[in-house]
């Protein structure tokens, strides 16, 4: 087990690993959702995480994620996760304050990896401004790592996924591609510096990117991760009754990203992606700017929903503070995405 790379004992990795989309929402219809005055967001509609008033002025949000590696350094390995999972909280408008590991390790791998997992997890929750204070272990085959995080917010800053309106404009504050980058590694066809932004790019916490965004007060925000861009436009849109135009040409993309879309590099999220969203894309967009759409991101950035007026400002103010920050389409009425050319 010393010897061996922590991607070779997963099936998929990252959020690559997301149980499919269009499944998931079958067994959730199959659930009643609770019902409490103070729960501002739970299952009806489902969110990036749930939402507890406790008094007028402050609220709770919890999230849990967890994954299998989609690296073999298990330090970063430790600090994705982390990362990926911290940045639901920031999705909702929200300050984490305490998280709890979730894990799973074969017996087998050495107790020091294992550190190194906790280690690189602990780095990115202190980053955070939050406290990682315990958690809960198992053994498995594969192994799987992640957090619970607990995090406030007041409860009328809460940022749903479901309150865009027409007219906003639609920004992303990551890149993408991480998907189809790890998979070309995992191929063996990365070029150069592909992997190393990639990782620059999941360890990055969506927190400076959602305290410049606070001022500013956006209708909708989800973070972008397993179901690709197009699938978590999806959700936004039908979830705020509206119509979501990306375009193509204005997508970021990591180094080398679009080139190996271009070579024909495909993750299985690609197709489960697809699955789940396609019903409600009318894309116009070339193959390769369609595979970056659908590709599933692991940490990815904020996909934000904001009043157009306000719009020059806000990606003047994140240029301005050195965050990265793209206009990537736009809001209309009625129903579905379209990925214009």
């Amino acid at each position: 087990m010393e010897t061996v790379p922590l991607t070779s004992l997963a099936r998929a990795g990252g959020c690559a690993a997301k149980y499919p989309a269009g499944r998931l929402e079958t067994v959730l219809a199959g659930l009643v959702p609770a019902e409490a005055e103070d729960l501002l967001v739970g299952l009806d509609p489902a969110d990036d995480a749930a939402v507890y008033r406790l008094d007028a002025d402050r609220a709770i949000v919890f999230t849990v994620d967890f994954f299998p590696p989609l690296v073999d350094d298990p330090r970063v390995f430790g600090a994705i996760a982390a990362t990926n999972a911290l940045n639901d909280v920031f999705a909702m408008g929200g300050s984490p304050l305490l998280a709890l590991s979730i894990a799973a390790f074969p017996e087998e791998l050495p107790t020091d990896m294992l550190g190194e997992i906790l280690g690189g997890a602990d780095e990115r929750v202190r980053a955070a401004g939050a406290i990682l204070a315990g958690g809960h272990t198992i053994r498995d085959d594969e192994p799987k790592y992640g957090l619970a995080v607990v995090g406030t917010v007041h409860p009328d800053a809460v940022w749903p996924k479901s309150g865009a309106r027409p007219g906003d404009a639609l920004f992303l504050t990551k890149p993408l591609g991480t998907g189809i980058v790890l998979q070309a590694v995992r191929d063996g066809v990365a070029p150069p510096g592909a992997l190393e932004a990639a990782v620059a790019s999941m360890v990055e916490l969506n927190q400076a990117a959602a305290d410049a965004l606070r001022p500013f007060a956006p209708n909708a925000v989800t973070d972008v991760t397993g179901f690709g861009l197009l699938g978590h436009a999806h959700e936004l849109a039908s979830r705020s009754g509206v119509r979501a135009v990306i375009d193509a040409r204005a997508l970021p993309s990591l180094p080398g990203a679009l080139e190996l879309a271009h070579d024909g590099v495909r993750t299985g999220g690609d197709r489960r992606n697809r699955e789940f969203a396609a019903p409600h894309v009318e894309s116009h967009a070339e193959e390769a700017l369609e595979t970056l759409a659908y590709d599933p991101q692991t940490a990815g950035g904020l996909l934000v929903s904001v009043p157009a007026e306000r719009a020059p400002v806000l990606e003047a103010t994140l240029l301005g503070e050195g965050l990265f920050v793209r206009r990537v389409g736009r809001v209309e009425s009625g129903s579905g995405v379209v990925l214009a050319a």
